[in-house]
């Protein structure tokens, strides 16, 4: 969950360690440091952002042409000055980042601590770094061979760069579990948590896999091995991405561009992958399968958080469109409970960033059991697109703001198509329906530009409840997961207690909680349980709840009864989590923003949970 960056070349290294740290400060943003070697071997590091660590070198030597940097998201050792990364080794001679957990550090280190070492850093990483030394030095080896036989001694997830201070023409990196990138350059390397510090120098990448090391050398060698020293012939691949995704376009947040990129979006996910005219869809990786897809006794759809979200309203997408039986599961306890599972079913693997810890336990656990493994990420190359059988990428673009706003609407865009190819292959939908939901699927990103158009009215809105302690989202059918994500978008970015429900779920316990300070949420835009929901806001209006309501443009019921009303464009009822949610994201953006909270980078979070 942190990040890291490393550059050999003939560039001036640090002023690209520090933007690419600025880039990638998304990941983690607890501590940040960088390491660089110009004959001597100088490390800064400082609790806090990236723009602490500028004002700490401030006026010292910073020249080098080979340099490592790090961005913390604290898993082992409270966030401060010892604690960040870089870590050099007890002689000094080697600085290491990392990224991930070591989980038998604490042996490691107790039998180190009876060799002579001594520790200043609560962390696991500085156990590694001088582990890497013991074993060089014991077995007389290069780095390269040291850093090899250290991993093979080692349990847990990582992404490292090393750097020796004896050695200044090549940087040793590895991976297991966590992601990292190397970008090839003409004479000069790069390597990164991921491909945002590289895209501004060049397009062609390698992506590293699970257990494989790379050496990068000065003279523009490269060389790739997996830790049974075994080498391997990579595959370069060219980046798709611009440095213009990456840059705010003239908005204050990446979160509020990222809201406002939700009609392109939405139409570049579904671009070349059907046509309401025709009435057909066409996911390449899920035409690969049809046949076994078509036989599946059960879907399983696995994730965490926003996609977690997705993947409940993807449950109501294909049991009803296609009649498929689905579960969803949160991919921490998929992997721990011992699950039933086999070659019968399909597994839908779901993350943003292509590289969430638990999804990927999962996925593993999954497919030893023989499960068809169908993946649906944002990040071209991410270990889960490796991993899968099959899948769909979402092309929401770059996603910077750790609140996921414009990778939820796209994962709903997937798992639609997904929903409507298997139904029309079982013939569990009509032509007139399906063209239907087609056309209206074309005209949602249009429906979207709408929705934005609210903007001012839901920052007024944010005003009179910024204040708020705590907050309860309402809704019914595909509206229930829309609001379980405004809560978790509330909570995440403002710091409000929030908590999303089904409707009818609220006089089984939250009802116990409303009064005339408590803000309510409704969905109300389900013409099939409209009148429930009149019904459950007049059990609010009873109890002097503010009711704030989400409905389809000309309701007149419920505006008689709410206290706010936020009119949207009405669409098919299966598509309106992608119209419904939205209005939500402005809502928890607009109230951090007055709260003064950091929307992109809010406390305690990172967004590629990269750690079990």
């Amino acid at each position: 969950m942190c990040g890291i960056v490393g550059y050999i070349g003939n560039r001036e290294a640090f002023p690209i360690l520090i933007k690419g740290l600025k880039r990638l400060e998304y990941r983690g943003y607890d501590s940040a440091g960088i390491a660089l070697l110009n004959g001597d071997l100088s490390v800064y590091k400082k609790a806090g952002k990236v723009s602490e660590l500028e004002k700490v070198t401030d006026g010292k030597p910073t020249y080098a042409t080979i340099g490592i940097g790090h961005t913390r998201w604290a898993t082992h050792g409270e966030p401060n000055d010892t604690n960040a990364h870089p870590h050099l080794s007890q002689s000094g001679n080697l600085a290491i980042i990392h990224n991930g957990i070591i989980e038998n550090y604490a042996s490691i280190k107790a039998e180190l601590q009876k060799r002579g070492y001594t520790f200043h850093s609560d962390t696991d990483t500085e156990v590694l770094v001088n582990l890497i030394e013991e074993v060089r030095k014991q077995e007389k080896s290069s780095l390269e061979d040291a850093v090899r036989i250290a991993l093979n001694e080692v349990v847990g997830a990582y992404a490292i760069v090393v750097l020796d201070k004896a050695n200044p023409d090549y940087l040793v990196a590895a991976r297991k579990g966590s992601p990292l990138v190397i970008g090839i350059g003409e004479g000069e390397f790069y390597v990164a948590s991921d491909a945002t510090p590289i895209i501004e120098y060049t397009k062609n990448v390698v992506y590293l896999d699970d257990q494989e090391y790379a050496v990068v050398r000065r003279n523009g060698e490269f060389t790739v091995k997996t830790l049974g020293n075994v080498q391997k012939s990579p595959a370069i691949q060219k980046l798709e991405m611009s440095l213009e995704t990456i840059e705010k376009g003239g908005f204050e947040h990446f979160m509020l561009k990222e809201i406002y990129e939700q009609p392109k979006v939405i139409a570049d996910s579904l671009r070349g992958r059907m046509s309401a005219s025709q009435g057909w869809i066409k996911l390449g990786g899920l035409s690969e399968y049809i046949n076994r897809i078509d036989k599946a006794d059960r879907f399983v759809v696995t994730a965490c958080g926003t996609s977690w979200h997705s993947g409940l309203i993807g449950e109501y997408l294909i049991e009803d469109l296609a009649r498929v039986s689905v579960e969803v599961e949160y991919a921490s306890e998929f992997r721990y409970r011992n699950p039933i599972i086999d070659e019968k079913d399909v597994v839908i693997a779901i993350s943003q960033s292509g590289e969430t810890a638990d999804t990927l336990a999962a996925i593993e656990l999954a497919k030893e059991r023989r499960a068809l493994i169908y993946g649906i990420c944002n990040v071209i190359g991410s270990s889960i697109a490796r991993a899968s059988h099959a899948g769909s990428y979402t092309h929401a673009g770059p996603e910077i703001g750790v609140a996921s706003t414009k990778a939820f609407s796209t994962q709903i865009c997937i798992l639609t198509l997904i929903a409507l190819q298997i139904a029309q292959q079982k013939g569990t939908i009509s032509t007139s329906k399906l063209r239907e939901i087609l056309y209206e699927l074309e005209n949602i990103p249009s429906k979207i530009e709408e929705v934005l158009k609210l903007d001012a009215q839901i920052k007024e809105l944010a005003a009179i409840y910024k204040d708020a302690s705590n907050f309860l989202y309402l809704g019914r059918g595909y509206n229930f997961p829309v609001a379980l994500e405004g809560a978790l978008k509330l909570k995440e970015i403002s710091y409000i207690h929030a908590e999303g429900y089904p409707a009818a779920e609220m006089k089984h316990g939250p009802i116990a909680l409303i009064d005339e300070e408590m803000p309510v949420v409704f969905l109300a835009t389900n013409q099939s349980a409209y009148e429930k929901i009149v019904s459950n806001v007049q059990e609010v209006k009873a109890r002097k709840g503010k009711i704030i309501a989400v409905v389809n443009k000309g309701d007149t019921q419920i505006r008689a009864l709410a206290d706010h009303i936020i009119e949207v464009p009405e669409t098919e009822e299966v598509l309106s989590p992608l119209i419904t949610i939205v209005p939500l994201q402005l809502l928890a953006y607009h109230i951090a923003i007055l709260r003064g909270c950091n929307v992109d980078q809010p406390r305690n979070l990172a967004k590629s949970v990269t750690v079990e």
